[in-house]
């Protein structure tokens, strides 16, 4: 246990140290990010103004003008924890090239090595991208009308953010599995990435939708990628619904990781690798 425990030291400390290498890459990522979000405001005014009255006095399914910008700030932060770009790409081609083989003849398990490189990037980059994040919250303050939340709400929405990374590593990397029955994945990770943005709540909050998609798309667990987190930091889910949708985020976090684990043993034992 402490070898092992040294060994994932040891491999976090230098993949951390290969990303801090692109700390301006980083910087300059985030304040990029953010652009897009100009169009929504646009967009979201020209929603609320063809209401009637003022942006401030309207609601659309409990959302104000401001919550709504407010929302997709926050979504942005979720994304940026829950997104694993190239992850299920990657499996996919190593699979195809052969070059999973050092991890059947290595004592270093794949998926807590993925695991630890994708945490070593988020590490990396959040530790570089908190100036940008912190001053284009504070450019967009007047947004957040309802005031900043409690310790409590913090700490769940906190909490909801490591769920949706790990739920987002977990789905990807199921899906990059996929590679040991198919040797390409591209389209499934295309029709996995259109959903994603409709119904993890990137695009618009979710709980604008009418029934019954509104019920379809709480079943899923792609709302824990973008909508919860949000939801949670503007006291959207509050008391034991929010208990409730946190024990639900988890569970979908253990049945992902479950479905890697089975999918990475009974892949290998179906795999052939030849030459050197």
């Amino acid at each position: 246990m402490y070898a092992r425990a040294v060994t994932y030291w040891t491999i976090l400390r230098i993949t951390l140290e290969e990303r801090l290498v692109y700390r301006g890459d980083f910087a300059l990522g985030t304040l990029m990010r953010f652009l897009p979000i100009i169009t929504q405001i646009f967009l979201w005014w020209a929603v609320f103004d063809s209401v009637g009255g003022t942006q401030s006095e309207n609601h659309i399914a409990g959302y104000r003008f401001q919550n709504v910008v407010a929302y997709y700030l926050l979504t942005m932060v979720s994304r940026a924890f829950s997104s694993m770009p190239g992850l299920a790409s990657g499996i996919a081609l190593q699979i195809r090239n052969g070059e999973i083989k050092k991890f059947l003849i290595q004592p270093v398990d794949m998926l807590g090595f993925l695991m630890l490189s994708r945490l070593a990037h988020k590490l990396a980059y959040y530790t570089v991208a908190v100036v940008p994040f912190a001053f284009v919250f504070f450019l967009c303050r007047r947004f957040f009308i309802d005031g900043w939340p409690d310790a409590g709400t913090l700490a769940a929405f906190a909490l909801a953010l490591v769920l949706s990374l790990l739920l987002g590593f977990f789905l990807e990397a199921s899906i990059g599995l996929i590679g040991f029955w198919f040797l390409e994945v591209s389209s499934l990770l295309f029709v996995y990435m259109l959903l994603t943005y409709f119904l993890s709540g990137h695009m618009f909050p979710l709980d604008m939708l009418p029934a019954p998609w509104s019920h379809v798309v709480a079943a899923l667990p792609l709302k824990y990628l973008a909508y919860f987190p949000s939801a949670v930091f503007l006291g959207k889910i509050t008391g034991p619904d929010l208990v409730r949708e946190l024990g639900i985020a988890a569970s979908w976090v253990v049945v992902f990781a479950i479905v890697s684990r089975v999918m990475f043993h009974r892949g290998v034992k179906r795999y052939s690798g030849y030459g050197g």
